[in-house]
């Protein structure tokens, strides 16, 4: 018989397998960076979707598998943390300097301020609030990134667009937490859903994508802001 006071193995198994799945997002990001230096853009694609959908899993199989119980040698949320600064921050910053989105003279300072305004972002103590939203611009620089390479807007607009979305990481606003919010839940689940699936399908065809699809997908991100900057106690749903 299992003594009752030693973790069940088979548990404690599977909690160090979602700590080793989360840690792969490195993997991913290294990946993505060797592909930006080879100027690879539709592997970089492939690798970053691969790093955003490990992302996407992890906080809930780690829920499920219980691994502050089953594996409380490692700290999840600080491994999450670093994967994340890699994977929404250095690897869209390395794209941002290497590839053709913005004027040639702004790519080094743009690059070096998303690094320390994400900096700022990642280490609030309060950046991810107790009633699961983000406070300030929450980093999500690989989807501006990815944006920006199948829009192909004017390279000083999209440089103004990445200057207004530093300057709101100082701006307190919580933004929903798609995954744990509250409150018209079950729309968000099923929008942000769609929008990931169109997202992807729309990407992987890259340089080939529908160009309408971009402009559809902006939908969903008129829809994200609206809800974050509504009341916060609306009921659930």
């Amino acid at each position: 018989m299992t003594n009752p006071t030693q973790p069940n193995p088979i548990r404690s198994i599977l909690a160090w397998g979602v700590h080793l799945f989360t840690a792969s997002g490195a993997i991913w990001g290294l990946l993505a960076i060797l592909a930006i230096f080879e100027n690879d853009y539709r592997m970089m694609i492939l690798w970053m979707i691969l790093a955003v959908l490990v992302d996407g899993f992890d906080g809930m199989l780690a829920r499920w598998a219980d691994v502050k119980k089953y594996a409380d040698g490692i700290d999840g949320a600080l491994l999450d943390n670093i994967l994340d600064y890699l994977n929404y921050v250095l690897v869209p910053v390395i794209f941002i300097i290497k590839a053709d989105v913005l004027p040639e003279s702004t790519r080094l300072f743009m690059a070096c301020l998303i690094l320390i305004t994400s900096a700022y972002q990642f280490t609030q103590t309060d950046a991810k609030t107790d009633d699961h939203h983000f406070k300030g611009f929450p980093s999500y620089w690989n989807v501006v990134a990815l944006y920006m390479l199948i829009m192909n807007l004017p390279q000083w607009l999209n440089f103004a667009f990445l200057l207004f979305f530093n300057i709101m990481v100082f701006v307190p606003i919580k933004y929903i937490y798609p995954s744990r919010n509250s409150y018209m839940r079950t729309l968000t689940l099923v929008l942000t859903y769609l929008w990931g699936a169109i997202g992807i399908w729309a990407l992987i065809q890259y340089p080939n994508h529908p160009t309408w699809v971009a402009w559809v997908t902006l939908v969903y991100v008129a829809y994200y802001i609206v809800l974050s900057f509504m009341p916060k106690n609306k009921t659930t749903m």
